[in-house]
């Protein structure tokens, strides 16, 4: 076993006990073992466990890239201070002014990045598993994927199409070219969702304006563009990983651009808007609750052509004490 081999061999453990698991559990209820239907469920299943898990990382992520949108005006200006100086005293003032923006911010130009580093060893893993088990279906993986559960899924079909077939080696399947396609159209609709999210309505105005924004809004229309040209050699089973993982993260991203949005963005303002609405509601609320009866509310008032009821001496001695 390779170095890489050894490094990843406890994330492959995991993940293999995960897919396994999943797969125990949708065939006690009742699915049957080897259907492509039963395992594109034990990867949904390992798409939840491992994606939850990395929730920490993901809002960090998220946060980090904000941060960095926020100061890009602020390391613009630093930029065009020193821009033609060349000479050692102006590059150390520049590096010191830089370094100095991060902390004041408590911004990190690594802290985006570590995130998504920290996560590839895990995508890497996911995907040699998958594949792994769909491209070598007689070898048991590393862990509880023994040669059986390998075979099985290895030879599962959905609807007649091979979970291990690829755009490029169909077999003349016409249901794989269907499936795969769908798969890469929605991966591709998917990603650019979730970047447009964040372009459009999680950026401030500072930001819209900046050179970093104007090179990430070209990435918008670029990274797309991976999965058209490499999910054609990826097995329908690794397909479907990614779409439920990019489903993932797109609403994810959701929920954190709405509760957590940038200053000044579009979903900031849209925020403060529902925040608005709902105290406006709850002020309404309270008002009506502790309001004074209306006089429809009230009892009628005794008409002087009312005829009064009779009472005992005793009982109208008594009244007359207490009117005076």
């Amino acid at each position: 076993m390779d170095l890489i081999g050894t490094v990843l061999w406890p994330i492959k453990w995991v993940i293999e006990a995960i897919l396994v698991a999943f797969h125990s559990l949708w065939t006690a209820i009742g699915f049957a073992p080897g259907d492509g239907l039963t395992w594109i469920l034990s990867i949904l299943g390992l798409v939840i466990v491992v994606r939850a898990a990395l929730i920490p990382l993901f809002v960090r992520q998220i946060r980090s890239q904000r941060q960095m949108l926020e100061i890009a005006p602020e390391l613009k200006k630093i930029q065009e201070k020193y821009k033609g100086k060349r000479d050692q005293f102006s590059r150390e003032a520049m590096s010191r002014e830089t370094m100095e923006l991060y902390r004041r911010t408590g911004t990190s130009p690594f802290a985006s990045c570590l995130p998504l580093l920290i996560q590839m060893p895990i995508f890497f893993s996911l995907f040699q598993v998958l594949e792994g088990a769909q491209r070598n279906p007689n070898r048991a993986g590393v862990g509880l994927l023994n040669a059986a559960l390998a075979k099985s899924f290895g030879g599962s079909e959905l609807f007649g199409a091979p979970l291990h077939a690829t755009l490029t080696n169909n077999g003349g399947n016409t249901l794989v070219l269907v499936i795969g396609i769908a798969m890469i159209a929605l991966m591709t609709a998917s990603q650019f969702i979730t970047q447009l999210q964040i372009m459009s309505k999680n950026v401030s105005p500072e930001t819209a304006a900046s050179p970093m924004y104007k090179q990430q809004k070209m990435l918008l229309y670029v990274l797309p563009l991976i999965f058209i040209f490499s999910g054609i050699a990826f097995p329908l089973g690794v397909m479907f990983y990614w779409v439920f993982s990019n489903v993932w993260t797109m609403a994810q991203q959701f929920v954190v651009i709405r509760n957590s949005p940038t200053p000044g963005s579009e979903a900031a303002k849209a925020r403060e808007i529902r925040l608005a609405k709902k105290a406006a509601r709850k002020k309404d609320g309270g008002v009506s609750a502790g309001a004074t009866p209306t006089a429809e509310a009230l009892p009628a008032p005794r008409s002087n052509n009312q005829r009064n009821q009779p009472m005992s001496r005793s009982r109208a001695k008594r009244t007359g004490e207490r009117r005076a």
